[in-house]
């Protein structure tokens, strides 16, 4: 059986099934050998993620998701962690670019807060035309978790994003977990990813943290993709094998933008070394995290096609992105 990279909390509807580790963690004395499985100590995933489950159930009754356990290969129900103390789990901060998405941000936000009631949202917003940007005033004026981030204009992604993980780190928050915001990133995922982040390193005294990055990955072992023709499909599975081979990448979802990152890691990047604007960012800023050390992991998802509004995807916008990546696997391979 193939190995199969993972971490994970199960949302009922779809559940995603296995956590994919990925990279090479730190190895420490009396640390369970490769491949085998583990269960993490008093297990921080579970509890927070029961924490995560139950406050959801109040929200939004009778939906429910199951806790799952760490496991090297395989992921298993995980087994109810007693009276275990609740570990601490950080300040988390979601993010969201935002260009004219007012038919998607309304019910987005609130199922984000469905997912993870303590979290803090900043939208950043490029200027909308449709009222995105107003909306999200409003909202924050009676939710003191919303934050907006205005914008002159469309400036791209990939600057939208660095703003994002600057403004996580001046805020000094300990997790930023940023999504799409048009659905394709389900935000049931949230628990998941952001459970993934609290996870220790097994049999070190010192208490390191596993995992720097977690990505919600359409090409692990029960992820998929719904909505997209097949000359898509093609497309996204060249982009991530040509990313792959020229910066020597291990994660198999290196162009997707559902990620949680650890901030104390983000505080190790030059944001103003960073080329992309567009969408090679998501490449290029794991390339860089991976030259800083950081070690990631992918949890399966299901990606859904928007099902309101345009796409911002252009051929122009793809087409350098594909020359951003040629640059820096020449940096790569002659280690510039």
């Amino acid at each position: 059986m193939a190995r199969h990279r993972a971490i994970g909390l199960a949302a009922n509807r779809s559940l995603p099934r296995e956590p994919t580790r990925i990279g090479q963690p730190r190895k420490s004395k009396g640390s369970t050998p490769s491949g085998s499985a583990y269960s993490p100590r008093g297990d921080a995933v579970g509890v927070f993620a029961r924490q995560c489950i139950a406050q959801r159930e109040l929200n939004t009754g009778d939906r429910r998701m199951g806790a799952t356990a760490l496991q090297d290969e395989r992921i298993a129900p995980q087994e109810d962690a007693g009276d275990s103390e609740t570990p601490a789990t950080g300040r988390t901060l979601i993010t969201l670019a935002t260009y004219n998405e007012m038919e998607n941000l309304p019910r987005l936000v609130d199922e984000i807060f469905a997912a993870v009631p303590s979290a803090d949202l900043l939208v950043i917003d490029d200027n909308s035309p449709d009222g995105t940007g107003r909306w999200c005033d409003e909202r924050a004026e009676s939710d003191q978790r919303v934050h907006c981030l205005h914008r002159a204009g469309k400036l791209g992604l990939g600057t939208a994003t660095v703003a994002a993980m600057q403004y996580a780190i001046d805020g000094g928050y300990d997790y930023m977990v940023n999504l799409d915001a048009d659905f394709s990133h389900p935000p049931r995922y949230l628990p998941q990813l952001i459970a993934g982040l609290n996870e220790r390193e097994e049999g070190n005294n010192r208490g390191d943290w596993r995992y720097d990055v977690m990505i919600g990955s359409r090409y692990v072992s029960g992820g998929k993709i719904e909505g997209w023709p097949l000359k898509r499909h093609v497309m996204s599975r060249c982009v991530n094998l040509y990313a792959r081979c020229l910066l020597g990448l291990a994660p198999r979802d290196c162009s997707g933008a559902f990620r949680a990152y650890r901030v104390d890691v983000l505080r190790k990047l030059d944001f103003n070394a960073i080329r992309s604007r567009g969408y090679s960012f998501q490449e290029e800023i794991l390339w860089l995290l991976k030259r800083a050390g950081a070690r990631f992991a992918e949890i399966p998802i299901t990606f859904v096609e928007r099902q309101y509004g345009q796409s911002k995807i252009n051929s122009r916008e793809a087409y350098a992105a594909l020359g951003v990546i040629l640059r820096l696997g020449i940096k790569n391979y002659v280690r510039i």
